[in-house]
């Protein structure tokens, strides 16, 4: 305990980490208070029956990315998930796409025209999914709800336009907030956000399980302890998941330039058992609501009615051989053997033991198939144990933090800033956050 006081004494001694940190903090208030405004025209009172079906799904996941603000009709109903989806499709256009895999390669300016290109596709899925929600709510809440039409006299198209315009704009003003936090605050200002939206969630899960237990349930007190040590040793096994890595021993050629000697010197190349982070449960979870957004249809009312069961054995089945199958599609579009064979070789690099350029290749490829295959499993199992807390007798706010996209995201964006402030503290000649070893995080979504 006094080596931690002394450790936020000695945050605050620092008065670049000072700044950076009362700048995010205040960023973050800001976009906070955005998520309870709610949109011109919409009577605020009414809007309990729009919250009550935001709560799981694929629309639950889309509430608890914005903070809440989707279930509140807020002007940042929409959030970041438009530009998330953007960077996702520019990130794969990079892979498939030689114009785009040129631009990588460029450096910083490609990296600019990158980034640049991500904001117009962002405004482009705006473009869709502001009317698309304007529409949802309408058919969501009753009709009296809208003052703009009932009692202002607002046309429909006209509500429609100057919701969707606001929408637009509250989306592209957090994302602004989130490169903000990057550039001058600390850790990764789009993570950030995500994460504050489901701690936000946190403490009233957490009193509602607290009140059912303790009113509902003889020895309630008791299981709550059981249920928070479980959730304790989860927490720990995904801190594992995010931080494990493999490294791979290189060596570095001598060099002998003039009369000094240069290289030789062994380093590795650290391959992360869960490279593709938190996204292939989003990409698994959003293909799993397919079936039951067109339930409507009598060809697959059977199919939506099986996969609608979040607690079925065919639900979790399928959902966690989904995981599977992105990560390893994940991995493969991120991480690239032969580019790493061909950097090694340029830079005087060998794996002991392997000869240099395809050889080096194939041995990385094979590296990262016995190490993706562990992280593999070991994903799908968390995105799967939100469904076994339910069925213990958890309710399904709370359960939601046993496992699947929340934990994911609230444990990778910690150990990220908690890393950046660490490195400010080291650099200073301070004691880091940890006693032995380094934090190490996954670098942002």
């Amino acid at each position: 305990m006094k080596k931690f006081i002394e450790t936020i004494k000695n945050i605050f001694k620092i008065e670049e980490l000072r700044k950076r940190l009362g700048y995010t903090l205040l960023l973050v208030l800001v976009y906070r208070l955005g998520c309870f405004i709610v949109l011109p025209g919409i009577d605020t009172t009414m809007l309990a029956q729009l919250q009550s079906k935001t709560q799981e799904g694929l629309v639950g996941l889309l509430n608890m990315f914005s903070g809440g603000a989707f279930g509140n009709a807020s002007i940042f109903a929409l959030g970041v998930m438009p530009y998330i989806s953007a960077s996702i499709v520019v990130q794969l256009l990079g892979v498939f796409v030689p114009a785009f895999r040129k631009m990588q390669m460029e450096g910083e300016s490609g990296r600019k025209k990158m980034n640049q290109i991500t904001r117009y596709l962002t405004i482009g899925i705006l473009c869709v999914q502001g009317p698309a929600y304007i529409a949802s709510i309408h058919g969501q809440i009753p009709s009296a709800a809208f003052i703009a039409e009932t009692q202002l006299g607002w046309s429909r198209f006209i509500f429609n336009l100057v919701s969707t315009l606001i929408l637009m704009s509250g989306s592209m003003f957090v994302m602004w907030l989130g490169e903000r936090i990057t550039d001058r605050g600390i850790g990764n200002g789009i993570s950030l956000i995500i994460m504050i939206g489901i701690v936000a969630r946190l403490p009233f899960a957490f009193v509602a399980e607290a009140g059912t237990k303790l009113t509902t349930t003889n020895g309630g007190l008791l299981l709550l302890i059981v249920e928070l040590i479980i959730w304790f040793f989860v927490i720990i096994a995904t801190i594992a998941l995010v931080q494990g890595v493999r490294k791979v021993p290189v060596q570095y050629a001598k060099r002998i330039v003039g009369n000094r000697q240069y290289g030789g010197a062994r380093q590795y190349i650290p391959l992360k058992i869960n490279a593709a982070g938190v996204m292939p449960i989003i990409f698994a979870q959003a293909l799993m609501m397919f079936p039951i957004l067109f339930s409507r249809f009598d060809a697959t009312r059977g199919l939506a009615a099986t996969l609608g069961n979040y607690t079925g054995f065919w639900y979790n089945f399928i959902f966690g051989s989904l995981v599977i199958i992105f990560t390893y599609f994940y991995t493969a579009v991120t991480i690239n053997p032969q580019q790493m064979a061909e950097q090694m070789k340029q830079n005087g690099g060998f794996i002991p033991g392997v000869k240099p350029g395809k050889k080096t290749m194939e041995y990385l490829d094979s590296i990262m198939d016995k190490v993706t295959l562990p992280g593999a499993i070991f994903l799908a199992l968390i995105a799967i144990l939100p469904a076994f807390a339910r069925i213990a007798g958890v309710n399904d706010q709370f359960a939601s933090f046993y496992g699947g996209t929340s934990l994911l995201i609230l444990v990778g964006v910690v150990l990220d800033t908690l890393q950046q402030i660490e490195s400010y503290l080291l650099m200073r000649h301070y004691d880091g956050l940890m006693k032995t070893g380094r934090l190490s995080g996954r670098s942002g979504m």
